[in-house]
């Protein structure tokens, strides 16, 4: 099986149920799609939030506006999750394992992963391309949501996170579920020929493709992950409901992607 072969089929209208069950649910104050499929089947709540709603904490536009978006996104999900958990991303492989946490926010700096067994947390990283992992451990109850650009990619670090999983998670690799979510694809993603060899791809003189939810998803199967879905849409294709770092030039707003285990 190579990358190429795992490409996700080209993208339906968004209002239909795409693979992986994403769809369209919440209000104009939180609009958002979320996997309904996990949220069936395994009790899970997860999705990506859409545009207008930018949650980038590390832009430039004035902190009280970004902070009111933030409050309404936790005011979303409060009665179910008393405690976020977000993060500076540095496009690194550095997965966190959360636990006996407060109410509240927990904001770190560094970290591009993070996973739970805990009831009521709610995992977030913020995205605009790059490609958001959603990793389940159903029987067991631990879950990881991952920030997967070329570089953390390359470097590891989803095989980081499923050594995490099944050492805090008590789990094997074919116990996982993966779901990788909206993202830039392969069309759209132009990289150097420095980067594609990282990912097995031949050596060229020019620009190449990458499709990282493809080589993503690979990987998984080359961990022995057997379950995985592919999100059919593209950040960048997608621009009118998705926001997209590099079809904007680098001025786009940020996407958060969540996971959690509610409580009650």
């Amino acid at each position: 099986m190579s990358a190429r072969d795992l490409k996700p089929r080209s993208p339906a209208p968004i209002s239909e149920r795409g693979p992986g069950g994403e769809v369209p649910v919440g209000d104009a104050a939180v609009p958002r799609l979320e996997l309904t499929e996990w949220a069936e089947r395994y009790g899970l709540v997860a999705g990506i939030t859409l545009r207008p709603l930018s949650l980038g904490l590390w832009s430039e536009e004035p902190v009280g506006q970004v902070m009111g978006r933030w409050r309404a996104f936790r005011s979303t999900f409060a009665s179910r999750f008393p405690t976020i958990v977000l993060s500076h991303q540095v496009h690194g492989t550095e997965v966190r394992w959360h636990e006996a946490l407060p109410e509240g926010w927990l904001v770190l700096d560094g970290i591009d992963g993070h996973a739970t067994s805990e009831r009521g947390v709610l995992l977030t990283i913020t995205v605009a391309d790059c490609i958001p992992v959603y990793l389940a451990v159903p029987h067991k109850g631990a879950i990881a949501l991952v920030h997967a650009g070329w570089r953390g990619a390359a470097g590891g670090v989803l095989a980081r996170c499923v050594d995490l999983l099944k050492w805090r998670g008590f789990a094997t690799t074919s116990d996982i579920v993966m779901h990788c979510g909206v993202g830039i694809c392969g069309d759209c993603y132009e990289v150097g020929p420095e980067v594609a060899v990282r990912f097995g791809m031949p050596s060229s003189k020019g620009p190449v493709q990458l499709d990282l939810r493809a080589a993503l998803a690979q990987q998984a199967h080359d961990l022995g992950i057997e379950e995985v879905s592919i999100s059919p849409w593209c950040s960048a294709e997608g621009r009118e409901r998705f926001y997209s770092h590099r079809a904007s030039g680098g001025r786009d707003g940020r996407m958060v992607a969540y996971l959690g285990r509610p409580i009650g």
